[in-house]
């Protein structure tokens, strides 16, 4: 990982503090829906100064082969590596998206459409049964019946304004209009 040219006690302070961040990075990472060790992956692959294989993960991390290449098939479906191409190379590479912003617009949006999408569909259609039934209710038949199906008409509406604004604020995200009401931070380096 780039160190070799560093001495013994400098290279331990380096990987003392990637291994703090690869900790934290991989318990947070249940907030993606990933395990620990596939946080710890990608956090081996935020420090690596170069796309790694399978192989060289696995000798890095002391996994299976097997066990790198679901945690790697994770991380591309969640748009959190990329497979990069190297000339001479017959082997797959992979580097971390670094760009965490987009990460987290493509999780949100990929997960959140999906659900979006669904619920207003059956939201949607649940109004509609519910507007027959009240419209087929004779005006005479049970008011407590009417109520209900009113107040059940009403909720139903709330979760559609709900769903309808979600879908606006993944809008916002993919399109990066969020960026306009919450800056992304300037990185300040102060040394």
């Amino acid at each position: 990982m780039g160190l070799d040219h560093l001495q013994e006690e400098q290279q331990a302070t380096v990987l003392r503090i990637r291994k703090r961040v690869i900790e934290a990075i991989g318990r947070n990472m249940d907030l993606y829906g990933v395990t620990l060790s596939t946080g710890h992956l990608y956090g081996l692959l935020f420090f690596a100064d170069k796309p790694m294989t399978l192989d060289d993960m696995g000798r890095e991390m002391e996994m299976s082969k097997t066990s790198m290449s679901t945690g790697v098939r994770t991380l591309l479906d969640l748009k959190m590596v990329n497979k990069v191409w190297s000339k001479g190379s017959r082997k797959d590479l992979y580097e971390v998206e670094y760009d965490w912003h987009q990460t987290f617009t493509d999780y949100f949006a990929i997960k959140w459409r999906k659900a979006v999408e669904s619920n207003l569909q059956v939201l949607r259609k649940s109004v509609e049964e519910l507007n027959r039934l009240i419209k087929d209710l004779d005006e005479q038949a049970d008011a407590e019946l009417l109520h209900i199906l009113k107040v059940d008409k009403n909720k139903v509406l709330q979760a559609e304004a709900y769903y309808k604004w979600l879908d606006r604020l993944i809008d916002t995200m993919e399109d990066e209009e969020i960026y306009k009401l919450v800056p992304r931070e300037e990185i300040q380096d102060n040394s």
